[in-house]
């Protein structure tokens, strides 16, 4: 007959040492999910994190002030999170999520007129809701990456990829001219993030404290109107 015994090694795996009297502990106990307290105390450091990279960069922001911003202490902040590279490696995450959002909605559409004007509409938006996220974007890029190259490449990459693929198609089906959908992208990337770089520029040479809601309208209506006129078949060519 075979030995239906298991062998001593398996059964030290399931085991675990417990305390005279004390019940045995399950194994692979799934971890508890955050609190409703823990994820708003995150929420109010990552804000203030937001704002103090966006204006002194990562060398420049301290776990300190970030905390003192927060009204707790350095170690308490350090609770949430390890260290300054894991906070700074969050705030870019969230920044870079939302940014993504936008580009995924793009290759759902079939109407590339109303795909590129909502497109653009949403990154306009972006940076009028959040333009500390794309300064602290910004900076990170500017240095070279150091820190978010990676992410970069792997996140936005196989988007952006998606994204061109479908205005490769419209350009077969004759909906679009054919130019170089990459750099279209970038281009407009840079003028709707500049909204939020250079948004102390503007407003001082608009002459107002600030950009308005109506200085974004004005600007998406332009760079739309140039996008497609860039794209219509009848005038466009390879590039």
């Amino acid at each position: 007959m075979k030995d239906a015994r298991q062998p001593k090694a398996v059964n030290a795996a399931r085991r675990r040492p417990t305390k005279p009297g004390a019940l045995a502990a399950p194994l692979d106990t799934p971890p508890r999910p955050p609190t409703a307290a823990r994820l708003l105390k995150e929420q109010a450091i990552l804000a203030e994190a937001e704002n103090h990279f966006a204006q002194f960069g990562f060398e420049g922001a301290s776990l300190e002030s970030i905390a003192a911003a927060t009204g707790i202490s350095r170690h308490n902040l350090l609770y949430y999170f390890p260290s300054k590279e894991a906070l700074y490696q969050r705030v870019l995450d969230d920044v870079l999520t939302q940014w993504l959002a936008g580009m995924e909605d793009l290759s759902h559409s079939d109407d590339p007129q109303q795909a590129l004007r909502r497109y653009i509409r949403a990154k306009l938006q972006y940076s009028r809701e959040r333009p500390q996220g794309a300064k602290v974007f910004t900076k990170e890029v500017i240095a070279g990456a150091p820190r978010y190259g990676k992410a970069i490449t792997e996140r936005v990459g196989p988007l952006l990829k998606t994204e061109v693929r479908t205005f490769e198609r419209w350009a077969r089906e004759g909906r679009i001219a054919k130019v170089n959908f990459t750099h279209l992208m970038f281009i407009i990337w840079s003028v709707t993030q500049a909204y939020a770089e250079q948004e102390a520029q503007f407003a001082l040479l608009l002459g107002k404290p600030a950009l308005t809601e109506r200085d974004f309208e004005h600007a998406e209506e332009l760079l739309v109107r140039m996008v497609l006129a860039g794209l219509a078949h009848q005038t466009g060519t390879v590039v």
